[in-house]
């Protein structure tokens, strides 16, 4: 039985999802930069391609201040290159005026024929620091905006950051059926009032097993209280290989010319450097094994170079498909991978794990793809 009560507790599968590296975060060996790998369209667009190619269902296209790829430039180029995979584009709110992003965000919702997912994120612009309180209220606000894009004729919002009168929704209008769906991530009381009264997934980055129950339980709770349920997600890197003994291996192949001082100033780089989540994350390298391990098969050397998420499932197939099963037992019900190189560890997944695994689309199981072009003004509806 899961951790609590989810949105798809009859779903007899799982979300899996790869990573597109956009932000400067692909290694040949963590921390040491590697030009061949660096974020250009080039790499960047083969790992979608090479995701699609795998089976994976979805892939994060993250956002950050870094040396790489735009995320909605490069989710809107993704569209003639790909045809199955959905693209779960990550989002910064307040870095677009509201009412065009939702513009922006239909646009892309067509070229892809509603295979855009959104990943709403609140963390500082580059060069400036807000208080916490104030982004999330701007993130709610937007979230709000674009609901009304999504679901009504007519825009009418009055917020504290936002006021909008009387704007119609014709050229806001999505693909897919009241919107792509909300994903979410934070840990502070403001995150998980947002999430819980407004987004669809709950993502979550790798800790001890007692600590992400306490995650979905504390969320949940603020999503009851509006009388709604959400999905889980895990953000989790992998490394895969025949045997836990190789790919232990590899865990410390990977770190092996890593400076730790050089590690650190990639953390401090990142825009979510000081976030709660971001010291949980630190919270659970403090408390791992001398090896870097926090449980039998979650390694934490991966935050010792990187913020965020920084933490693998390291193990043999069968090792990473039973960790698998046992989340989706908590109620997980979609999984962003990733592994360095990000090609490469793709392809290990690729081989080792995904015929294994039973996939899904989200927006497809939650019934929010229409099965032809919809009666929207950017679709086949009136033009008026």
């Amino acid at each position: 039985m899961s951790v609590v009560p989810v949105t798809s507790p009859d779903l007899g599968a799982a979300e899996v999802s790869w990573f597109a590296a956009l932000c400067s975060d692909d290694y040949q060996f963590l921390g040491v930069p590697d030009g061949r790998l660096r974020s250009s369209w080039d790499n960047c667009s083969r790992i979608v391609q090479e995701a699609e190619k795998q089976g994976f269902r979805n892939i994060l296209c993250p956002s950050s201040y870094q040396v790489g790829q735009d995320t909605l430039s490069f989710v809107a180029a993704c569209a003639p290159i790909t045809s199955k995979i959905n693209l779960l584009a990550a989002v910064r709110c307040g870095e677009m005026q509201p009412i065009m992003l939702a513009r922006t965000i239909a646009t892309l919702d067509h070229m892809l024929e509603g295979r855009l997912t959104v990943n709403i994120i609140s963390s500082d612009f580059p060069g400036e620091k807000a208080d916490s309180g104030y982004r999330y209220q701007r993130s709610r606000e937007v979230v709000e905006i674009l609901k009304q894009a999504w679901t009504m004729d007519e825009i009418n919002y009055s917020g504290q950051v936002y006021d909008f009168q009387g704007l119609t929704t014709d050229p806001v209008q999505p693909y897919q059926t009241g919107g792509p769906l909300l994903y979410f991530g934070g840990y502070s009381p403001a995150a998980l009032e947002l999430c819980g009264q407004h987004c669809d997934i709950y993502l979550m980055w790798p800790e001890p097993r007692e600590a992400l129950a306490q995650r979905m339980k504390d969320v949940h709770a603020v999503a009851e209280r509006y009388g709604r349920t959400l999905d889980y997600g895990l953000r989790v890197h992998v490394i895969v290989r025949d045997t836990e003994a190789e790919a232990r291996d590899y865990a410390e192949h990977l770190t092996s010319k890593l400076d730790d001082e050089y590690g650190r100033m990639i953390r401090e780089r990142a825009l979510d450097s000081g976030s709660l989540g971001v010291s949980h994350q630190a919270k659970a390298r403090e408390l791992a094994d001398r090896f870097g391990y926090v449980e039998p098969h979650l390694w934490t050397g991966i935050g010792r170079a990187r913020s965020g998420c920084g933490a693998a499932l390291v193990g043999s197939a069968d090792q990473v498909l039973t960790q698998i099963e046992e989340y989706r037992k908590m109620g997980i019900r979609a999984f962003i991978f990733s592994g360095y190189p990000h090609m490469n560890e793709c392809q290990h997944f690729g081989r080792l794990v995904m015929p294994e695994l039973k996939t899904c689309s989200l927006p497809e199981a939650y019934g929010r793809v229409p099965t032809s072009a919809p009666q929207t003004p950017l679709g086949v509806g009136e033009r008026r």
